[in-house]
């Protein structure tokens, strides 16, 4: 598994984490920003007034109507990364990751927009009388690419883009989800995570079998229930924590351009890194540019750049808004620098040679600053002193007897660590090699936590208490399953593009498959894998649209402002 992870991890280093992926990703936002003359802004109300039916727009082609099609691509953005994807994104980038993440929302506006247009327009009826759509129609049909005097078709680069969503539905839209459930659930409620898993199985291949009608009418009543419970228990916290919300967007404004500074537990952020986890996360969170929601979009009986002007609420209302109340909470409460009793994941724990410390005398300062320039470097991946141990930990009774050895986890400095084995105490020997352990053994102990287990810690402080965690599982639960339902959609589209609609029955019953496997598998290589099928099938889709500018151009002019 190490070493499946480390693979993801040079993928994702050579794509998101790269330079070139945020720049093509916010590049093309800001191009269709200033070459459609600012949509986002000029044709919000508009928006407003189409979704809530005061303008009727209805065509006789469609399965849904806007409302329905703009709730189910939202179930399908809205889900883990606002809760676990937020709380990530701080835990590796700082509170100034926030930042990025406004920034792609705001850019991703117009980006959704655009996806959202095109892939109404090209929408097909298929043999069965369903309506599919999305980015590989436009590809197929819009898009032309000459190489070196050779031209490449369309179909195969259509086809390519509807592969790599088939993997993207599972790897981002599927695992990450019920992962994130099954762990706050057994957090919270002590429900084992394969019961989990089997048990919301079920449940989704009920609701898929039903296709996009089924659907749509299932995200419509959970995308306000949801809302409802989340908004609710985060206004408790923010109210609570009010004196901390300005030093909260401090925080987030001050440390924009130089990176995130070590305090407390937390080490500390390079500007790239949080540049690179806000743009992701971002990404992640409303899926502008990843052609996802089109999919969902052209089921509507909206006319194509009206439905287009529906989705520019899309990433407001999912980043701006939902994500952006997370974050507050999260930071107002302090949680993000707090070291919490945990189970170590093996991917995030490593065993470094010598002592370091992050302790604080009276006047709240590093008593050896040293030890945490050195671990900032070796966190970010940068030159440093830092040495991954090799050789033999001796425990007694769940004790490390061995000196000289500081045990990270979580991108901190772990404390109060006990060793078990098989659920008891452990005395013996544990061999390490490179920082890693060879046999099998848990480690507990305190250390900074990431993910939907650190917003349920910031819903847990103060008057909630133990209930505000409760809260934060029946969110989640809600949040991803409906995600979870919605991305299973956009994969048998795609399955159906390349195979037929013969083809679906066998992709739901994988996905299925996937989904119950997911719920006991490690969270970070979960996340990992997330990351990297994101940015491969952004690719395609980014590249075809801006090759449909013109066409697109001309839509957008022919709108009248409602």
């Amino acid at each position: 598994m190490d070493k499946f992870n480390d693979f993801l991890l040079l993928l994702d280093a050579n794509l998101s984490g790269s330079w070139w992926f945020p720049a093509l990703l916010i590049g093309t936002g800001i191009f269709f920003t200033i070459y459609l003359g600012f949509p986002q802004f000029k044709y919000f109300n508009s928006a407003l007034k189409i979704v809530s039916g005061k303008t009727s727009t209805s065509e006789s082609d469609g399965e849904t109507t806007g409302f329905q099609a703009l709730t189910t691509a939202m179930s399908g953005a809205v889900g883990t990364g606002n809760i676990g994807g937020v709380a990530l994104a701080i835990w590796t980038g700082g509170p100034a990751a926030i930042f990025w993440m406004w920034i792609t929302a705001i850019f991703g506006m117009t980006t959704k927009y655009v996806e959202v247009t095109l892939g109404h327009k090209y929408r097909t009826k298929l043999a069965d009388g369903s309506i599919s759509g999305g980015p590989m129609y436009y590809i197929e049909k819009g898009l032309n690419i000459n190489i070196r005097g050779i031209n490449l078709p369309s179909k195969w680069i259509a086809i390519l883009f509807a592969f790599l969503m088939m993997i993207t539905a599972i790897g981002s839209g599927n695992m990450p989800q019920i992962n994130n459930i099954a762990l706050v659930m057994n957090t919270e409620f002590a429900v084992p995570k394969l019961f989990t898993g089997l048990f919301l199985g079920a449940l989704l291949w009920i609701i898929i079998i039903g296709g996009i009608k089924r659907i749509a009418s299932v995200a419509s009543k959970i995308i306000p229930i949801m809302g409802l419970i989340y908004f609710g228990g985060a206004l408790i916290i923010l109210i609570e924590n009010y004196q901390n919300i300005i030093p909260s967007f401090n925080a987030i404004f001050a440390q924009v351009f130089t990176g995130s500074a070590a305090v407390g537990g937390f080490l500390g952020a390079s500007f790239a890194m949080s540049l690179k986890y806000g743009v992701a996360r971002g990404l992640y969170s409303n899926e502008a540019g990843q052609g996802s929601s089109p999919i969902a979009h052209a089921s509507s009986k909206n006319k194509s750049i009206d439905q287009g002007v529906v989705s520019i609420l899309e990433p407001f209302i999912d980043t701006l808004v939902v994500c952006s109340v997370t974050a507050l909470v999260i930071l107002s409460s302090g949680v993000w620098t707090q070291k919490f009793d945990t189970t170590f994941s093996k991917t995030d724990m490593v065993i470094l040679e010598g002592i370091y410390s992050d302790e604080k005398n009276i006047e709240g300062d590093y008593i050896y600053p040293n030890h945490i320039d050195e671990l900032t470097k070796y966190v970010q991946s940068l030159d440093s002193n830092v040495r991954e141990y090799t050789g033999a930990l001796n425990i007694n009774n769940g004790v490390l007897s061995s000196d000289n050895i500081t045990i990270i986890h979580s991108r901190s400095i772990a404390e109060d660590i006990t060793i078990l084995s098989e659920g008891t105490l452990f005395t013996g020997v544990l061999n390490v090699k490179d920082g890693k352990v060879s046999e099998q053994s848990t480690f507990k102990g305190k250390s900074l936590v990431s993910s939907a287990e650190l917003t349920a810690k910031a819903f847990s402080q103060g008057i909630l208490g133990q209930y505000g965690g409760k809260l934060v599982a029946i969110a989640l639960l809600l949040f991803a399953f409906s995600t979870a339902i919605t991305w299973c959609y956009y994969g048998d589209r795609s399955t159906a593009y390349i195979f037929g609609e013969k083809g679906v029955v066998w992709y739901r019953n994988f996905y299925v498959l996937c989904f119950v496997l997911a719920a006991v598998i490690d969270t970070t290589v979960v996340w990992n894998i997330a990351y990297v099928v994101v940015a491969l099938v952004s690719i395609p889709n980014l590249i075809a649209m801006f090759a449909l500018r013109k066409e697109m151009k001309l839509l957008s002019d022919d709108f009248k402002i409602k």
